[in-house]
């Protein structure tokens, strides 16, 4: 676990030398590697295959609901800016329809042990276009009740309607933005959120009875220092979420033309970036949260907290999770669903998405088949992402195979990494990684990512990832 003063004497070349763009990995292959070659039919076969499982996993749920009323200027995400509300009731009128595509071939004996709706902001549906999507999905599938259901919203626009009606239906987490309480910040970025906001909503939650309250903060936004951030982290530490999480902002504005509003000399450095990083370990860590890892904290008997100490943690597309084993059906423009050995990514433009589904077809768009060698390597880098352990011969016990001839090639690029400090133990039995190795775990994972290093042979541009650090 990263503590001050395991972190309080690095060597700030050890930083420099690591912050290179890559992937955050919340999935591999990468979405990058994946082709138009998979669509409907593969999505569709690889369902079917799963029922006939020996255990069926349970399944988890993912809704996208991309709208939002107005663009923050940082924002990564697949958004649709419209202030109509007759454009997302009609939007929950399709997630029925697909969802009627996909629910009868998947046993009726599975039942939903996580549900999440993610954006955009899904708050931008009225409280009754919400009761609406929550009662069509529980009539097309079989929801557990203590199932894991939980939900992004903003602060700004959700009401205690809104709220009512999330806790009607069960949802037990919430988790919403802040970025960062700097006035000069949020003007940069075009998101004014206020603490007296953030505070009293985060009140109103807990006596509503949501079990979780979880904010999420950006590292390395425009105007952003340690010494600015610092008022943040103690406002943050005064509202005391459940979870944090803490992310590294990827500037890519030749990916999002809209971040070009940002002026590039307004951004922190690497050096700044991470003592602004390390600040908020020291100051979170003092003050009872436990550093996950990579971007993530929570408090010591939160269930992330006790996932990892125990060796369960999972990551995917809804960042790390508890529920491990399931199968992810994902609906809506853009929404990403992951079986045992397939990706697949529903088209993004909203217009085509209905189209799709009016012709009875999956709305799939791209997708990836998992060779066996993509689910070993998909194994060792969750296993460092989430574990922050690889132990050998639990590798040989899941997948018949001796780590070091397996990997014979890339045993050796983990010296460095060693030598720096970034990981530790014997390496003929374990990868363990250290404090600062958590910050900089994904250039460790990185090692074992064959599409990094192999040549291509297509047309496609190499993918633009965001930096490490």
């Amino acid at each position: 676990m990263a503590n001050a003063h395991t972190l309080a004497h690095i060597n700030t070349d050890v930083i420099r030398k690591y912050t290179l763009r890559g992937p955050r990995y919340t999935s591999y292959p990468t979405a990058p590697e994946w082709t138009e070659s998979v669509g409907p039919e593969t999505y569709a076969r690889h369902i079917a295959e799963t029922n006939r499982a020996e255990s069926p996993a349970p399944l988890s749920l993912y809704f996208h609901l991309p709208f939002c009323p107005k663009r923050c200027y940082y924002c990564g995400c697949n958004v649709i800016v419209t202030p109509l509300h007759e454009v997302t009731g009609h939007y929950v009128d399709l997630l029925s329809m697909e969802m009627d595509l996909v629910a009868p071939h998947i046993h009726p004996d599975r039942s939903v042990i996580q549900l999440h709706l993610g954006g955009g902001t899904p708050t931008h549906l009225t409280p009754p276009q919400l009761q609406k999507l929550f009662v069509e999905a529980s009539q097309r599938f079989p929801i557990a009740p203590d199932a894991e259901r939980s939900i992004e919203v903003d602060v700004r626009i959700t009401t205690e309607e809104h709220l009512h009606v999330l806790r009607e239906f069960g949802f037990n987490r919430i988790s919403f933005g802040v970025q960062d309480f700097s006035p000069q910040v949020q003007e940069s970025i075009g998101r004014i959120q206020t603490i007296e906001q953030t505070t009293n909503f985060t009140s109103l939650c807990r006596r509503l009875g949501f079990d979780s309250v979880n904010i999420d903060l950006v590292c390395g936004l425009p105007h952003q220092t340690a010494r600015s951030f610092d008022n943040t982290l103690t406002e943050i530490i005064r509202i005391g979420p459940d979870r944090i999480a803490f992310y590294t902002y990827a500037y890519l504005p030749s990916k999002m033309p809209y971040q070009r509003r940002i002026d590039p000399n307004t951004l922190p450095s690497s050096d700044e970036r991470f003592a602004i990083l390390r600040s908020a370990i020291e100051r979170f860590t003092q003050n009872g949260y436990v550093y996950i890892g990579l971007d993530h904290f929570s408090k010591e008997n939160e269930e992330l907290t006790i996932a990892q100490r125990q060796g369960t943690l999972q990551r995917n597309f809804m960042g790390f999770t508890t529920r491990a084993g399931t199968d992810l059906y994902a609906f809506g423009v853009s929404s990403i669903s992951s079986l045992p050995s397939l990706y697949v990514q529903n088209t993004k433009n909203l217009k085509q998405y209905e189209q799709l589904l009016r012709r009875q077809t999956l709305p799939v768009e791209r997708g990836i088949e998992l060779t066996t060698d993509d689910r070993i390597r998909r194994w060792v880098i969750m296993e460092l992402m989430c574990n922050l352990r690889v132990d050998f011969a639990r590798f040989r016990q899941t997948w018949n195979e001796e780590f070091s001839s397996y990997f014979k090639e890339e045993m050796p690029r983990l010296d460095p990494f060693a030598q720096d400090g970034l990981v530790e133990g014997d390496l003929s039995k374990e990868i363990r990684v250290t404090a600062l190795g958590q910050i900089l775990v994904r250039p460790i994972a990185m090692t074992f990512d064959t599409y990094l290093t192999r040549t291509r042979t297509d047309t496609k541009e190499r993918p633009t990832y965001s930096q490490t650090l």
